[in-house]
């Protein structure tokens, strides 16, 4: 993914064809070391690709996985069971506060300041 990301980044900065020496030093400037391997192999593959054209694929590609969305919310239960299901708030209990010290752990008896 540092390969594909630093490809993209230089191709929307003006260079229409990243050289693998290109992405190489893009991720050396943020101290992300380039493995050469799966760099070449990715630029093998969009060696005489358009971005806008393999990006667009890839969109359409996307679009089969569907929307995922979280789902529906529960429904309300079968029956006369609807005040069951309200809950009821608990009272907050307060816990009261331990007396205030100053910031060197004194008691307040007047310091130096």
């Amino acid at each position: 993914m540092k390969h594909v990301a630093a490809y993209l980044l230089l191709v929307l900065g003006g260079n229409e064809s990243p050289s693998a020496a290109d992405v190489t030093t893009a991720l050396a400037a943020v101290g992300v070391e380039a493995d050469s391997a799966s760099l070449d192999k990715f630029l093998a593959e969009m060696e005489g690709k358009d971005i806008d054209e393999t990006l667009a694929a890839g969109k359409e590609l996307l679009a089969k996985f569907g929307g995922g969305g979280g789902g529906g919310g529960g429904g309300a239960a079968a029956g006369g069971d609807a005040e069951e299901a309200v809950e009821e708030k608990e009272e907050e209990v307060e816990e009261e506060a331990p007396a205030a010290t100053d910031m060197f752990g004194g008691d307040g008896d007047g310091g130096d300041y």
